[in-house]
């Protein structure tokens, strides 16, 4: 069997990335896929009838354009192209109001009223400094490049979105804050919450949320023909349970979560390494709906039709209440729904004149419970006639979200809670988290900073410490 410098373990944006950067320097690689198809979270396929292509995971992409790893890859030299809707994201209110995100921080504030100069104050220093912040905040806990910058940033991120809501005056603004928020999949009272609400409207305002052109398997099929076009190599419907199973290799990188690390075979963790692993936390799971649409979504404000993403909760409070009353394992109704419309702008997704929909909310982890009629409720709550446009339909719950990609443990999507504690430390208390207690193995998931999102940022870390570790070689984005 060949020997490799490195076999990674995983296709999700994380194992790519990984297996990019060390492709990159011209090391030997092979990356493992358990499915018949690379991608992870980043594939699509007909759910739900012939001609309608749905993302099983990952729609809209915030973090793609911001991430400082991937904006580095020429992926539209591989056939990558993205779409801009009008809007970045939607929040519409039953008193008729609805919060807009532009790629723009003063169109965005416009739209506030009373509440524009706090929302520039707040967002525009994020907005104008990212490609800096963004390699402080998008890595491993350490002493920030830019620390004054950070410090700024840090003031208001750190807080709890429940705290930092106050500064806004309007209904709307305190809405669009918290769908933004609430995108961490957790409490808004837990701190730090603050900092996904910030991040997510600054990277709408300067890059937009960008749709893959023919869904997010577009994403994946790119980063395999660029790695491809580096030497690299992908072997799928390889599944690893024993890595005396894997060719010789000299490192290993593993797309996997704590879980998944615990019962590998044919390695031994440390006592002290394994109980850290054993205590990491999930956070809640995601029920999740594809819809076959014979119209658009008939939305009572049609500038929600134009948007990328529209998040249909209400008020701050009606979200904030949901994600609290959720973190504590009850289903109630009226859920916070993330929903998306890709045909609108992309026309390979649905036959001539039909259309598809994406949406999902949190539930508690592992809950098997179908949550359809109350997704479908709340939609049809801003968008009456909703039900009457559905010609076919495909769910997946908490627990069919973990047998589809093992790394959704419950249907945690961001392959772990991303509270304060975990949020930099995960899924172990140190600076350099990537790395294990066998110094040949190391751990690139969204288990590990900056978390969950298709960025590969996850990635391309553990592999710049593996790269300093084994052959003294320094990469800088």
């Amino acid at each position: 069997m060949k020997k490799y410098d490195a076999v990674i373990v995983g296709s999700g944006p994380n194992g790519f990335a990984a297996a990019i950067t060390l492709q990159q320097q011209g090391l030997s690689t092979l990356l493992l896929e358990g499915r018949d198809t690379v991608g992870g979270g980043m594939r699509t396929k007909e759910l739900t009838m012939v001609g309608y292509r749905h993302d099983l995971c990952s729609a809209i992409h915030p973090m793609a354009m911001a991430s400082p790893f991937l904006r580095s890859l020429p992926l539209a030299d591989y056939g990558l192209k993205f779409v801009h809707a009008p809007y970045a994201a939607a929040h519409p209110l039953e008193s008729g109001e609805v919060g807009l995100l532009c790629q723009s921080v003063e169109r965005t504030a416009a739209y506030l009223g009373v509440d524009e100069k706090k929302y520039k104050d707040l967002i525009a220093p994020v907005t104008e400094q990212w490609e800096t912040l963004a390699l402080d905040i998008m890595g491993p806990l350490r002493f920030p490049k830019r620390p004054f910058q950070m410090m700024g940033f840090g003031l208001d991120a750190l807080l709890p979105a429940d705290w930092l809501v106050h500064s806004f005056k309007t209904e709307k603004a305190r809405a669009l804050f918290g769908g933004m928020a609430a995108h961490g999949i957790q409490p808004l009272s837990n701190w730090g919450t603050s900092a996904i609400g910030m991040v997510l409207m600054a990277v709408g305002n300067k890059y937009g949320w960008p749709i893959p052109v023919g869904g997010s398997q577009s994403i994946a099929d790119a980063l395999q023909t660029y790695y491809l076009s580096l030497g690299g190599q992908v072997q799928c419907d390889f599944w690893v349970e024993d890595i005396r199973e894997l060719p010789p290799h000299g490192m290993l990188l593993l797309d996997l979560t704590p879980r998944q690390l615990l019962t590998l075979k044919g390695i031994e963790w440390k006592a002290s390494y394994r109980k850290q692993l054993e205590r990491y936390k999930q956070g809640m799971g995601v029920f999740k709906v594809d819809w076959a649409l014979s119209d658009p979504t008939p939305f009572r404000d049609k500038r929600c039709n134009q948007a990328a993403t529209v998040h249909l909760g209400n008020t701050y409070e009606q979200i904030a209440y949901y994600e609290k009353m959720t973190q504590q394992g009850k289903v109630i109704a009226d859920p916070f729904v993330l929903f998306a419309q890709q045909s609108s702008f992309d026309q390979t997704r649905a036959p001539e004149g039909k259309h598809t929909g994406w949406a999902y909310c949190h539930v508690p982890n592992g809950l098997d419970v179908d949550r359809t009629e109350a997704i479908e409720a709340q939609v049809e709550r801003f968008a009456p006639g909703f039900k009457d446009t559905i010609i076919g339909r495909s769910t997946m719950n908490a627990v069919e979200m973990e047998s589809y990609n093992p790394n959704y443990v419950g249907g945690d999507i961001n392959g772990g809670l991303m509270d304060i504690r975990q949020l930099y430390t995960r899924p172990v208390r140190s600076l350099t988290p990537y790395r294990t207690s066998n110094p040949a193995v190391y751990i690139c998931s969204s288990s590990t900073p900056p978390g969950g999102g298709v960025h590969g940022m996850c990635g391309y870390a553990a592999a710049k410490v593996a790269l300093k570790d084994h052959h003294d070689i320094d990469v800088m984005l």
